[in-house]
């Protein structure tokens, strides 16, 4: 069976408490300190935390659920939080007068001239300023083809690669968040979902989430025939689409 991608449940929000640490537990621990350095209230002296912090690794590993994680983390700390869309407007560079916010970027490795130039700018106006800014790519930055410049200060702060979970801790985080749910998840359910579905913590875990609805509407436990009966359903209807 080819493999299914599921588009018709919405996926729940990245936050820090639904990210599966796995083997990042370093990377985690430190956005995490990286966020909560960043004062909520005032302005503050700079050189109280780094910059800059620089996540990567392949896609699929985790890095934009991270990186979203680590906005709406700021913002329960009523921390503002800006996300740069690389298709948007430049927002407005921050001033000292200003209290520290959060400025994020995903596929910095992407950006064009106009945003190298925009972020070069920024990068220095939060060293002077404070402030922080979190990044995402594909490779590390000794490895960016960006103006070196830019390349140069985004490896100045913390850089952590985010490695992709494997197959085993896939399997205790979505048995874990099944009993959270108060559902019996067999482990050949999930090793049949690894093979035939989407391999990513989201992908998964929104399939799971559908999968107990659709149990729960036949009244029925969950078992493989059961899910194989839902893939069935589901490519059928994709197909008709």
């Amino acid at each position: 069976m080819q493999q299914l991608i599921f588009d018709l449940y919405p996926d729940a929000p990245p936050t820090l408490n639904n990210f599966v640490v796995g083997r990042n537990e370093e990377a985690f621990v430190a956005v995490r300190a990286f966020i909560e350095a960043i004062p909520n209230n005032a302005p503050a002296p700079t050189g109280l935390f780094h910059t800059s912090l620089y996540l990567w690794g392949a896609d699929g590993a985790g890095k934009s659920h991270l990186l979203h994680a680590a906005r709406a983390h700021a913002q329960t700390r009523g921390v503002s939080a800006h996300l740069l869309v690389k298709d948007n407007a430049f927002p407005p560079l921050p001033e000292l007068a200003m209290p520290p916010a959060l400025w994020l970027i995903d596929g910095v490795d992407h950006v064009d001239d106009d945003w190298q130039g925009y972020l070069f700018t920024l990068y220095n106006a939060l060293r002077e300023n404070g402030g922080g800014l979190l990044v995402a790519a594909s490779v590390p930055p000794t490895q960016l083809t960006l103006r070196e410049d830019l390349r140069t200060r985004l490896g100045w702060g913390g850089i952590y690669e985010i490695t992709t979970l494997r197959d085993e801790d896939k399997l205790q985080a979505l048995i874990a968040h099944a009993d959270a749910r108060g559902l019996r998840l067999p482990a050949e359910i999930v090793a049949y979902l690894l093979k035939h579905s989407r391999r990513d913590m989201r992908s998964l875990v929104t399939v799971l989430d559908a999968l107990d609805r659709y149990s729960l509407s036949l009244k029925r436990p969950l078992t493989l025939p059961l899910v194989r009966e839902w893939l069935l359903r589901q490519e059928t209807e994709n197909k008709l689409a």
